[in-house]
């Protein structure tokens, strides 16, 4: 433990250093001639400068054209055709599932015995339609080509 003398060594230590420092900042300041901390502005692209942005170049928005919204999707996608094709590319019957991948996309989507029409095996064709799972998306109604 320390003693009320040591703390209070310390203390005026401590006091003594800052003031200090104070005093370098301010010679520092009175040095190079600046009057603090340099300002910074943003130009017309949103970039940090140190120059102040042409007020010709600014652009002006109307609060009514912004929009915060979820983007709307196209009609293509919409019209995309729900039904796919792909390639078993690998099926436990005692388990009961399996991945087909998407002959289109190249992607793997998971396919599980319940959603079967036919019954498959590897490597066999198929066509399935793609639904949203627990884990991504799952291939459903799974019928041989």
């Amino acid at each position: 433990m320390f003693s009320k003398i040591e703390k209070e060594k310390k203390r005026l230590k401590k006091r003594e250093e800052k003031r200090k420092k104070m005093e370098a900042r301010k010679l520092a300041r009175e040095e190079n001639g600046s009057a603090g901390i340099p300002l910074a502005y943003v130009d017309h692209n949103g970039n940090l400068t140190d120059i102040p942005p042409d007020p010709s170049m600014k652009v002006k928005v109307k609060a009514k054209n912004i929009e915060i919204s979820i983007p709307k999707k196209d009609d293509s996608e919409l019209e995309s055709d729900p039904l796919r094709n792909g390639k078993v590319s690998y099926f436990d019957g005692s388990k009961g599932y399996g991945f087909i991948v998407d002959t289109v996309t190249n992607e793997k989507h998971f396919f599980h015995i319940s959603g079967m029409i036919d019954k498959v095996c590897e490597n066999d064709k198929v066509s399935f339609v793609l639904e949203k799972g627990l884990r991504g998306m799952n291939a459903v109604k799974v019928k041989m080509l």
